[in-house]
């Protein structure tokens, strides 16, 4: 820890209802109450906080999409490969190909504009 060690404690009540919404918030987010408390108080504007599970869900859907994109590309390049050998490649599969290919490299940028934008709320103190 770079400030040292923290020995100070401050206590502090909150009705039900707001605890109730720390717990749902400590649940939501995969961050400990101590360091929601600490991160709301001690920011000067309102913090951003990152819902990691969300961010995690959402990546992984991405992901996912990506490899089966990935692997539909893979089955048709063989496929067309395989039909180019005999001459008889048909545009109907190349017609295919491109169009797999073209939303392959579309959920790709969306993944890098989705990891820029993590990348700065990270960033930011």
């Amino acid at each position: 820890m770079s400030e040292g060690k923290r020995v100070r404690k401050i206590d502090a009540r909150f009705t039900e209802e707001e605890y109730r919404m720390i717990v749902e918030l400590e649940q939501v987010l995969g961050v400990r109450k101590t360091d929601l408390v600490r991160t709301r108080l001690l920011q000067n504007s309102p913090a951003i906080l990152l819902n990691a599970k969300e961010l995690i869900a959402l990546l992984d859907k991405i992901g996912a999409e990506l490899g089966r994109s990935g692997n539909n590309i893979n089955q048709l390049a063989r496929y067309a490969n395989i039909l180019q050998l005999k001459a008889i490649l048909s545009p109907v599969v190349a017609e295919r190909f491109n169009a797999l290919f073209e939303t392959y490299l579309q959920n790709q940028k969306d993944l890098e504009i989705t990891l820029r934008k993590v990348i700065r709320l990270i960033g930011q103190k």
